[in-house]
């Protein structure tokens, strides 16, 4: 299970150490990709495997779905841990992201969120402000 929330540096190579705790989880290579409201996806390759699945899923036929497809497939790029931890991230990826300096790693379950660390922070106090909303819409759909 991939959960917390970690606060790193990228470094001007756009290198960034992902815990050591959660490297376990993810083994060798995991594949990093486009995330939703501004971040970076990191999956371990079983869970991408189970997302790219879905992906293809989506039928041709939808210009929605074939937006999304090419943002998800086309964007991703397998990647692999070095002696210390880190990954690369590939420019377009930290651009797409808009990561300076700091970051923040977030476990979510099956794979981890990249985001900037202003980004984050901003996003994160929205939504504490709204937990409890959240919380009971998804009462709804049995959450």
């Amino acid at each position: 299970m991939l959960i917390g929330e970690y606060r790193h540096t990228i470094d001007e190579k756009r290198r960034l150490a992902i815990p050591s705790k959660m490297r376990k989880q993810l083994g060798n290579e995991a594949v990093l990709t486009r995330g939703l409201d501004g971040c970076l996806t990191l999956y371990p390759t079983q869970e991408w495997k189970k997302e790219s699945e879905k992906l293809s899923r989506i039928p041709s036929s939808s210009p929605e779905g074939r937006a999304y497809a090419r943002i998800m497939l086309a964007g991703a790029d397998q990647v692999s841990f070095d002696s210390l931890g880190r990954i690369l991230v590939p420019e377009y990826l930290a651009q797409y992201a808009t990561l300076q300096k700091n970051v923040v790693i977030g476990g979510l379950n099956t794979r981890l969120e990249i985001w900037d660390e202003r980004k984050w922070d901003d996003y994160k106090k929205k939504a504490e402000g709204s937990v409890e909303d959240f919380a009971s819409k998804l009462g709804d759909v049995g959450i």
